[in-house]
């Protein structure tokens, strides 16, 4: 597939009421894995890439280095991939507006974009510096040739910045302005998130993480949520592997944990599998 058909399919896949999974991969490896057991796209992770580089989440890692590991993904599967693009690596309309400009250089088909500042002070953008943002980064995607897709973050609930009506207010006006999809990370429960979906027409991404993890995808279903995504849970299973067996090994002198291990003929033929050959 090329990348305008890619873009198509990726857009088709958002179907209310019939969500799809857009599991979140933090390497190739990861990737080719996931889309070897039949991801029908791959979506990447901010904070499980910045953990592969040995750093914390929240604007440690560089456009050009984010950019430059999408496009690796992007080489590696033939499965539409989306990018979580922190809150675009600017502050100003215009520097979002470049960063869409630039994903969709290296073969993208869409991104998530924060209303997030990276600054712990003021976590989250006043609501008018949001939305101006957000609308940049529509009109530079319309402006593309192929419908590369915008899926608006209101991440404030997740941050403790503001509630869920504000949430609901943001994303409504992200919705006005012509964003693809609609996020809200981590509202309190399923209820909150049923009111999300419901105040809004354009299709809406859930994270399941945390608390949520509990539900099921026919759950998700039931409160019309359009996508899944796994955000950098998938990538914190593993640092949670690699704590609790080298813990075993180095405190204990224990190397039982090794056995639960995968063969590596079988990464091999997942990695092959699920690779563009």
């Amino acid at each position: 597939m090329d990348q305008d058909q890619k873009c198509d399919l990726f857009r088709e896949l958002h179907r209310p009421g019939d969500p799809f999974i857009i599991p979140n991969a933090y390497d190739v490896g990861s990737a080719k894995m996931l889309v070897a057991m039949g991801a029908e796209a791959i979506a990447t992770t901010s904070s499980g890439f910045a953990f592969t580089l040995g750093r914390p989440d929240m604007g440690n890692v560089s456009r050009d280095e984010m950019l430059d590991h999408c496009e690796d993904i992007v080489r590696a599967v033939n499965v539409p991939v989306s990018a979580d693009l922190e809150n675009g690596f600017a502050h100003d309309p215009d520097g979002v507006a470049e960063t869409v400009e630039l994903a969709a250089e290296v073969g993208l088909v869409g991104c998530t974009l924060e209303d997030s500042t990276m600054d712990s002070s003021k976590p989250s953008y006043d609501f008018d510096i949001a939305v101006a943002r957000m609308a940049a980064a529509v009109e530079a995607a319309e402006a593309l040739s192929f419908n590369f897709t915008i899926c608006a973050r209101a991440d404030g609930v997740m941050l403790g910045s503001y509630d869920v009506d504000e949430a609901i207010r943001r994303l409504q006006a992200f919705e006005s302005i012509g964003a693809h999809v609609l996020y809200c990370p981590m509202p309190p429960g399923m209820d909150e998130l049923a009111t999300i979906c419901a105040s809004v027409n354009t299709p809406v991404n859930a994270l399941c993480a945390g608390g949520f993890t509990k539900y099921s995808r026919d759950d998700f279903a039931k409160i019309n949520v359009a996508r899944i995504s796994i955000g950098g849970a998938l990538a914190r299973v593993t640092h949670r592997v690699v704590s609790e067996i080298g813990t075993e090994i180095l405190a204990q002198g224990n190397f039982s944990g090794l056995s639960k291990a995968m063969s590596g003929n079988e990464v091999d033929k997942m990695l092959a599998a699920g690779g563009t050959g």
